[in-house]
């Protein structure tokens, strides 16, 4: 599936783009990754105990507290809930049992090709989208997500091409595409699992268009709802109630995605320019 360290690569793309220097390679950013995690748990682990020292000094002023005083709202009930909070904050950095006992995901080769799509997201805007651009021809992907990062942010037509002031209110996503099929019903595919790329032709005219697997479940359409607009995509502009009556060449296929954020790029990029230092 997709990886952060694509993700990563998309924004190094972007942002070497904007610098004018040349970006890091996928190898490179996996390296760079790997050693930042492992620096970042380390940090991790060594501010647990000062903060299970700082909670467990809370709780016991907060105890004193109580057992000095009869009111319900005295000091000791703020001091209390910071004591809890410090808790609860504690805890959250420690991973559940559910999620270390999931089982891992199998990495991606890095030597793989795949077709595969950049999506560009400013999650926060009312209307997020930024750009989106792939190909259906497999691509080795450090090449291949360096690429299309800069034509999904550039070259969409549909939208201005992406400023650099943007960068720090984007997401970057990547949809690396696998186990095509064709199907003979149009209606033979599962919402939120299968992506659509549909082929036809009316009035003399060759139409076509893709949606990625998770854009149907997140716009909330039914399957219907789907091909239509799909096919409205395409630039079809017939009754939407005759669609069934094109012949629709239809191929559904998945899609392992992942995403990461501005912030968390930056983190990385700033860690690892201090490590270059």
């Amino acid at each position: 599936m997709a990886t952060a360290e694509h993700c990563l690569l998309c924004f190094e793309a972007l942002a070497a783009h904007y610098d004018d220097r040349k970006p890091m390679t996928l190898s490179e950013i996996r390296a760079s990754w790997a050693a930042f995690q492992r620096a970042t748990a380390s940090s991790e682990r060594k501010r647990l105990p000062a903060l299970r020292r700082l909670a467990g000094e809370e709780q016991s002023s907060s105890s004193s507290s109580s057992s000095s005083s009869s009111s319900s709202f005295s000091p000791s009930s703020s001091t209390a809930s910071s004591a809890s909070a410090s808790t609860l904050s504690l805890g959250a950095a420690t991973p559940s049992t559910s999620e270390s006992e999931a089982e891992p995901e199998e990495p991606v080769d890095p030597d793989a090709e795949y077709p595969l799509f950049v999506t560009w997201n400013k999650p926060a805007a009312r209307h997020p989208l930024r750009g989106c651009i792939g190909t259906f021809e497999a691509q080795e992907l450090s090449e291949g997500l360096a690429s299309y990062a800069l034509i999904s942010a550039l070259q969409d037509t549909r939208f201005r091409p992406i400023a650099r002031h943007e960068m720090p209110s984007l997401e970057a996503a990547v949809t690396l595409l696998t186990d095509f099929e064709e199907v003979d019903d149009p209606m033979d595919w599962e919402l939120g699992k299968h992506g659509l790329r549909i082929a036809f032709r009316d009035g003399g005219r060759r139409y076509g268009a893709t949606y990625l697997p998770d854009v149907a479940s997140e716009m909330g359409w039914t399957k219907e709802e789907t091909i239509v607009s799909l096919m409205r995509k395409a630039g079809w502009d017939g009754p939407k109630d005759r669609w069934r009556d094109v012949d629709l060449d239809v191929v559904r296929y998945q899609g392992k995605k992942a995403k990461l954020e501005y912030a968390e790029f930056k983190k990385w990029r700033d860690w690892a320019d201090a490590q270059a230092k």
